[in-house]
Formats: C-alpha cells, structure tokens, sequence
C-alpha cells in the first residue's frame, strides 16, 4: 500500500493535471465573454468620458488583462495564456480607438501594422500558441490594408492569389502527424483559410491579362503574393517547401484560366494533389481540406455547367443523388485515407 501511495504522489507531483476538453471549452467561452463585457462596459461610458480618461481606460484594460496572465502562469497556465490572448485583442481596439479618440487621420494600415507588432511581441515574450495565431493573422491584415491604400494597387486578384498561397504555406507548417505549439495553430489557421481563399480566386478571375498595365505597383503585388508564401514555407519546411512552391504555382494558373471547364478540372487536380500531400506527410488536416475542395469543385461544376441547363425538378434531383451518392463516396474516400495514417479514421 505504501508503494502504491508513493507512486501516485510521485506521478501527480512529477506530472500537472491535463483539463479535459469541457474545462477548456470554458477557458475559451469565459475569455471571450470577459472581454466582450469589459469593452461594452466601457462603452457604455464612453461618451461621457473625457478624451484622456478613454485613453487612460483602454491602456488600463491591456494591462490588466497582461497582468491577470502573469498571475496565473504558474498556477494555471492555459488560463493564462486566455487573459494575455485578451490582452492582445484588446491592445488592437485601444489602437484604432486612440486613432478616434485624437482625431488622427484615417490610416487602417498603420493600425494594423502596429496591433501585428504587438502581437509578435507576446509571440517573443509568451511563445504561446494564442500570440502565434493572433501574429499570423494580423501580418496578413496589415499587408492587405497596405495593399488597398497603394496608389494604383488594390486588385483583388492579387491580394486572393496571395491569401491561397499563404493558406497553403500555413496549412503545410507541419511536415509530421503532429507538432505543438505555434505550428499546430498554424496548421488550423491555414485550414480555416484555404477554401474560402480558393473561391475568392475562381470568383475574381479577371477577363484581361492580369499582368499587364498600372506599373511597378502590380508587379511588386505579384511578387510578394506569389514570393512570400514561398520563403515563408522555406522557413518553416526547409528543404521540404516545394510542395507549397507547386501550390502557389497552382494557385496562380487558377486565377487565370479562361475556360470554365479547364477551370474545374484544374482545380480538382490541386485538390487532388493536396490530399495526396496530406498522405505523404501524414497529415489529416490537409487530407480532409483536399477532399472537401474536390467536393466543393463538383459541386461547382454541376451548378455551372448542369444544374442550369435543367428545369427545376430535375436539377433538384440530380442535386439530391448528387450529395447522397457523391458525399457518401467522397466520406469513405476520406476514412480509408485517414486510416492509412494511422491511429485509425477520423
């Protein structure tokens, strides 16, 4: 008895207590929850607020939410990470609200510029995957809001191009099953992007040649679209990177194929390719978005080039067989390749 008492002790001293995902569940809810009634709080305030007391609260709150974190890093870490993740949120809203508060002048660009900054400095400080996320999702931002103040820029196609191929370069940050940390939010952050991005490029096609006319401005577009995922990728895959290289390429032909069908079989090509990808590098994420973009290509296709050339009833009911039969084949595709991985199909 006395061995088995010592063994526990020991196990539960030697290893902190895991929260189950309904713990977790309301770390997430109660953060938000807690910076939504803050900030209504003030609001509610707010025009009864002198102009250096509005400025004086919104410093207060990402203090305090920086400093609840710091209370609670050693007790309970993930918690912590929930209260420096509001923090940095909350550092965004004071920014443009300085912006207003000052009657500065309008620059939505700059303002993303610095919230980014603030969040690569609690990437560098907290190394937690909260930071990374925040940071990889506001680098973007910026680029774009840069991208649409630029004199002669602000094509759509180009800004689309590039947001693919940065889903792509996020979607692949893992060359393994799994990875903690930053990388993993990474790899959810390019999973949540990668097909609205792709139909944003198919629905932004232009008609003339996209490389031509307006100057240096769309050619320093392209560049940094088609060019920074591709180093960002260098940098998080080394040697391994020319998958994202083809994908950006793909990514490139798409915007710019004329005929609809070339069109679609272009993209269920890639679609095709990104499953295979997710296989070779054992990576669930990138099987299940390959397999659903090839859906959402069929189903594209039958709106395009099927359904509208029938009546009614009978598009319906193609469209009904359609999803039964497509969809319950498409789900066994995905099990058997999930199952293939390892650790059986999910």
């Amino acid at each position: 008895m006395e061995a088995i008492l010592r063994f526990e002790t020991e196990r539960a001293t030697a290893a902190p207590a895991r929260l189950n995902a309904p713990a977790l569940l309301f770390i997430g809810f109660g953060a938000l929850l807690t910076g939504a009634g803050v900030l209504l709080l003030v609001g509610v305030h707010w025009a009864g607020m002198s102009p250096a007391l509005r400025f004086l609260a919104m410093v207060a709150l990402v203090v305090a939410f920086h400093l609840a974190g710091a209370g609670f890093a050693a007790r309970e870490p993930r918690l912590a990470t929930a209260f420096h993740g509001l923090g940095t949120v909350t550092l965004g809203a004071g920014i443009y609200l300085a912006g207003q508060i000052f009657n500065l002048e309008e620059n939505w660009a700059g303002g993303a510029l610095l919230w980014a900054l603030g969040a690569w400095c609690g990437v560098a400080v907290l190394r937690d995957w909260v930071q990374a996320t925040l940071a990889a999702a506001l680098t973007p931002l910026w680029l774009a809001c840069q991208w649409a103040a630029t004199p002669g820029g602000g094509q759509n196609q180009i800004l689309a191009v590039g947001l693919l191929g940065l889903s792509f370069a996020y979607l692949g940050a893992l060359p393994g099953r799994s990875a903690p940390g930053a990388r993993a939010a990474l790899v959810r952050l390019g999973g949540l992007g990668v097909l609205p991005a792709a139909v944003a490029v198919v629905c932004l096609r232009p008609e003339p040649w996209p490389f031509g006319g307006q100057g240096w401005p769309v050619l320093l577009g392209w560049t940094v679209a088609l060019g920074g995922p591709v180093l960002l990728a260098g940098f998080l895959r080394g040697a391994r990177a020319w998958p994202v290289a083809l994908a950006v390429g793909w990514s490139l032909v798409l915007s710019i194929l004329p005929h609809e069908t070339g069109l679609y079989l272009w993209s269920g090509l890639g679609f095709m390719g990104l499953a295979a990808w997710g296989l070779r590098d054992e990576s669930r994420e990138r099987v299940n978005r390959g397999v659903a973009g090839f859906a959402l290509t069929v189903l594209g296709y039958y709106f395009q080039q099927l359904g509208r050339r029938l009546d009614m009833s009978l598009s319906l009911l193609g469209l009904g067989l359609l999803l039964l039969g497509g969809g319950w084949a498409l789900e066994r595709l995905r099990r058997r390749l999930n199952a293939r991985i390892g650790g059986g199909a999910r």
